[in-house]
C-alpha cells in the first residue's frame, strides 16, 4: 500500500470534520512554484513541493498541514517534513499520520503529543486564538477574506504577510515594516491589507466609518502602477490621486512626497488635511529617505503621526537605511531574494564580469592629449571607478555597447534591456553608441533604444510606460542612470547591464530586482547581468541576502533589569577586498553634485559653464575577458563552473562507484529516483549529450563516464547500458586486482 491508498483508505477519514466544509482542507497543496535551473543553457523547473493536507479555519485563513505516510511507517516518520514545511507557511500545527496513530506538533508549546483522531477546526480554533492572546472581536476581524478579483491568489509568504500586519495593526501596532524583496507582491500586499481593513470597517479612531488610506511614494511611476492595477479593484470613485486638489470626500489616496511637501515659497499641502485624517498610510520604498531624520518628507511623516504608518521595502538593513529601521521597527515579515529564488517566485540569474582594456590597465592621458573642448587633462592613472566620473572615454563607451549588443545578437535582439550609466552625459553617450550598433533594427523601432531619465521629461516616462508593458515589443534597451533603479515593474527584463560602479548595498539590491520577475507567458524565467565595473563583487558580502540586522532595544535599569531603552543597531560592514576604486562621494552624493550642469548641451558658449570632468574622444579599448558565473542550483552562491564538472562534482557525492549506480538502475523505480535526483540539481541528459557532443550515447553509460571515466558505447550496441556498466565494473575491478 503506498501513500495515496494510505490516505484514500485512512486518512481522509479521520479529517471528516475538516472535510465539511469544501475548502477547509486541501489535498497535495502547493507550497511552491518549483525552483527554476538554468544549468545547459536553458530553463526549467524543479518539481514543486507539495504537502499532503493543508487543514484551514476559513478559505484564507490555514492552521496546520499534515503529511502523511505508509501504513506500515511508524506515525512520526513525517512529522520533520511536516515541521518544516509548517514553519515555512507560519502556521503553528504540524501533524504526521500513517493512517492509523498521528502525531502532533504543537509550536505554540513546543509539544510533541500522539492521538487517535485530528482536533476538530473549531477546537483548533480555539487553541490558536488563546496561544495568540486574540480577542473574539479581532479574532472575526482576521477572518475578513481577500478579494480574489481576477483570480489572483495570493502566495503563501504574501498571505503570512498580510495577515501579520493585520493583526499587529488591529493590536493597537501604529508602525509597522515589510521586508520583502523586488517582484514577490509587496504592492499585492498593500492592495490586500487595504482592502481587508477597508471590508472590515476598521479605522484608526474607532469610528463607524470606512479608513481613510494613503499610499505614499517618490516616483509617479510607484502610483500610477498600483492604481491602474492592483488597487484598480476599488471602486474608482473612492480612490484619488493627490496631484494639488484638496479633497476630502475619498477614502483611498495616493500621493508623491514631492506632490505633498511644501518649499521656500509655499507650504506642504499636507496641511491642509488634519495630523489625523489618514488612518493608514502606507510607505513605498520606504528605504529611499521618508525616514531619515534629515529629509524633508519626514516631517509629513511626522505632521500625521497618529495614523498607523506601514514601511514597505525590498532591502533588509544595511547602514545607509537604518534610520527607516529605527523609525518603523523591525519588520513583521521577511521574504528574502534568496527564499524567493529557491520557492521559484523569483528568476535566478547568471552574471557575466566583463573587462576592458582601460579597466583591466587603467588608462593615462599622453602630454599632448586634449579633452573634445580643447583642454589639457589632469596628468594622472584613471581606474574604473574614475570613469565617467572624473574623465568620459569614448572608446571605453563603445566597446562596452558592442559587447551589449553583440551579447543581445546571441540571446535574442528583443530580451529587454537596462543599462545603468553614470550620469546624464553618459546615458546621452551610450544611447548614440547603441543606436547606431542596433540602426538595422532601429529604422523598424524608432526608440529600440531609449535614454529614460528625469531630464527626459514626458518623453521619458511614456517610453517607460511602454518599456514595462509586456504586451510592447519596443523600446527594447532603456539607457538610464538611476531612475530605473527601483520600483519600475518591468516583467520580461532579461538584462541588466551595470556601467556604472554600485557601491550602495542597497542600491546593489534594487538594481538586481530590476531583473527577478518572473513572466512564464513570454518565456522569462531567468536573467543576465553584464557587469562591467565589477560591482557585483557585493554578490559576495555575506550581508548581500541574509536575515537583516535587527534593531534590539535595550538598557538597564538600577537593578540590572532589562528594559526598553536606548537602541542598539547590529551592522554587518561592507568587506574591504575587491575592485581598487577611488574614493569618490557617494552616488547619491555625486548626482546632486552632478558631473555635468543642468541644461549642459555639450556646446560650451562659455568657459563657466563647461563640465567638471574631460571628455576624451580618442583611443582605441576592448573587451579582453569575460567570466561566467551563475547560481549552484543546491543553493544561492555565484560559481563559474562546466556542465560536465558540475555533473561529475554531484554523482560523485551520490554515489560511490559504477557498481553503486549500475545496482540502481536495473530497477525502473530507483532509476527514476536517480534521474529525479539528478534533475533537481539541474542535470539533464540532452544537455550532457549535447555539451559532450555524444548524441547517441545510452545516459547511464555516458553518467558513468563523466563520473568515473568508464568507457561511452553508443545505444544499439550490444554492450550498452547496464552491460557497458557491468563490463566497466568487472574491468575496473580486474586492473585492481593486478595491482596486487
Amino acid at each position: 500500500m503506498n501513500e495515496a491508498d494510505t490516505c484514500r483508505r485512512y486518512v481522509l477519514p479521520k479529517l471528516e470534520e475538516w472535510e465539511e466544509v469544501p475548502h477547509l482542507i486541501t489535498e497535495q497543496y502547493p507550497i511552491d512554484a518549483g525552483r527554476i535551473l538554468t544549468t545547459g543553457g536553458r530553463d526549467r523547473r524543479r518539481k514543486r513541493k507539495y504537502a499532503d493536507y493543508l487543514l484551514c479555519y476559513t478559505r484564507d485563513y490555514p492552521l496546520a498541514v499534515v503529511e502523511a505516510k505508509r501504513k506500515h511507517k511508524a506515525p512520526q516518520d513525517g512529522l520533520q517534513q511536516a515541521k518544516e514545511y509548517a514553519v515555512l507557511l507560519g502556521l503553528k500545527f504540524a501533524y504526521s499520520t500513517n493512517g492509523t496513530g498521528i502525531v502532533e506538533f504543537d509550536f505554540t508549546t513546543g509539544l510533541m503529543t500522539s492521538m487517535e483522531a485530528f482536533p476538530s477546526p473549531a477546537d483548533l480554533w480555539v487553541r490558536y486564538k488563546q496561544a495568540e492572546g486574540l480577542s473574539e472581536d479581532v479574532a472575526a476581524k482576521l477572518l475578513t477574506p481577500f478579494d480574489l478579483t481576477g483570480g489572483r491568489v495570493p502566495h503563501y509568504y504574501q498571505r503570512i504577510a498580510i495577515n501579520r500586519v493585520v493583526q499587529a495593526m488591529l493590536g493597537g501596532q501604529q508602525r509597522l515594516l515589510l521586508t520583502m524583496a523586488t517582484g514577490t507582491g509587496k504592492t499585492s500586499v498593500a492592495f490586500q491589507i487595504s482592502q481587508k481593513l477597508w471590508t472590515m470597517g476598521w479605522n484608526a479612531t474607532d469610528e463607524h466609518r470606512k479608513p481613510r488610506i494613503l499610499f505614499l511614494a517618490d516616483r509617479n511611476v510607484l502610483v500610477d502602477d498600483p492604481i491602474r492595477k492592483d488597487f484598480a479593484a476599488f471602486d474608482e470613485n473612492i480612490v484619488h490621486k493627490i496631484q494639488g486638489e484638496v479633497i476630502k470626500s475619498r477614502e483611498i489616496y495616493f500621493a508623491l512626497y514631492q506632490a505633498l511637501a511644501g518649499d521656500k515659497t509655499r507650504p506642504g499641502i499636507y496641511q491642509n488635511y488634519s495630523p489625523g485624517f489618514f488612518d493608514l498610510i502606507i510607505v513605498d520604498e520606504c528605504h529611499r529617505g521618508s525616514a531619515r531624520d534629515e529629509s524633508s518628507w519626514r516631517e509629513i511623516l511626522d505632521y500625521f503621526r497618529p495614523a498607523y504608518q506601514l514601511g514597505l521595502t525590498a532591502t533588509p538593513q544595511r547602514d545607509d537605511n537604518v534610520d527607516t529601521y529605527r523609525y518603523f521597527g523591525n519588520p513583521l515579515y521577511t521574504y528574502s531574494l534568496a527564499q524567493g529564488i529557491e520557492d521559484g517566485y523569483l528568476a535566478p540569474y547568471k552574471v557575466h564580469r566583463v573587462t576592458t582594456t582601460f579597466d583591466a590597465l587603467g588608462w593615462r592621458p599622453s602630454a599632448d592629449d586634449l579633452d573634445r573642448y580643447g583642454r589639457t587633462i589632469r596628468d594622472q592613472e584613471y581606474q574604473t571607478g574614475d570613469f565617467e566620473r572624473a574623465v568620459a572615454l569614448k572608446a571605453r563607451t563603445m566597446a562596452i555597447a558592442r559587447h551589449i549588443t553583440n551579447t543581445l545578437k546571441k540571446n535574442g535582439r528583443f530580451g529587454k534591456t537596462i543599462v545603468f550609466c553614470v550620469d546624464e552625459p553618459h546615458v546621452l553617450e551610450m544611447v548614440e553608441a547603441l543606436n547606431n550598433l542596433n540602426a538595422d533594427l532601429v529604422q523598424q523601432y524608432p526608440d529600440y533604444v531609449s535614454r529614460m531619465t528625469s531630464d527626459a521629461g514626458a518623453t521619458g516616462k511614456q517610453l517607460l510606460y511602454k518599456f514595462m508593458d509586456v504586451l510592447e515589443e519596443s523600446p527594447v534597451i532603456a539607457v538610464t542612470s538611476k531612475l530605473l533603479s527601483t520600483g519600475v515593474d518591468v516583467p520580461t527584463c532579461k538584462n541588466v547591464v551595470l556601467v556604472r560602479v554600485i557601491r550602495s548595498m542597497t542600491d546593489f539590491k534594487q538594481i538586481v530586482g530590476r531583473g527577478t520577475r518572473v513572466y512564464e507567458e513570454k518565456g522569462k524565467l531567468s536573467f543576465e547581468i553584464l557587469d562591467y565595473t565589477n560591482s557585483t563583487r557585493l554578490f559576495a558580502d555575506p550581508a548581500f541576502d541574509g536575515e537583516p540586522a535587527r534593531i534590539e532595544n535595550e538598557a538597564m535599569d538600577d537593578e540590572g533589569q532589562t528594559v526598553a531603552g536606548t537602541d542598539e543597531v547590529i551592522e554587518p560592514a561592507l568587506p574591504e577586498d575587491g575592485i581598487d576604486l577611488v574614493d569618490f562621494a557617494d552616488d547619491a552624493e555625486f548626482e546632486a553634485d552632478d558631473a555635468a550642469p543642468r541644461g549642459f548641451t555639450g556646446v560650451p558658449e562659455d568657459e563657466d559653464i563647461l563640465p567638471r570632468k574631460f571628455f576624451y574622444d580618442g583611443g582605441a579599448c576592448e573587451v579582453i575577458g569575460e567570466v561566467v558565473y551563475q547560481l549552484d542550483p543546491n543553493g544561492n552562491r555565484l560559481r563559474s563552473f562546466k556542465l560536465v564538472d558540475y555533473t561529475k562534482e554531484q554523482v560523485r557525492t551520490l554515489y560511490r562507484s559504477v557498481f553503486d549506480i549500475q545496482q540502481r538502475w536495473v530497477s525502473s523505480e530507483q532509476r527514476s529516483e536517480i534521474i529525479d535526483q539528478l534533475s533537481d540539481r539541474g542535470i539533464d541528459f540532452e544537455d550532457l549529450k549535447r555539451v559532450t557532443n555524444q548524441p547517441d550515447a545510452d545516459p547511464f553509460d555516458l553518467l558513468c563516464h563523466l563520473a568515473f571515466d568508464a568507457p561511452v558505447l553508443p545505444v544499439g550496441n550490444e554492450q550498452n547500458g547496464c552491460k557497458a556498466g557491468i563490463l566497466a565494473f568487472l574491468n575496473s575491478t580486474a586492473a585492481m586486482l593486478r595491482k596486487f
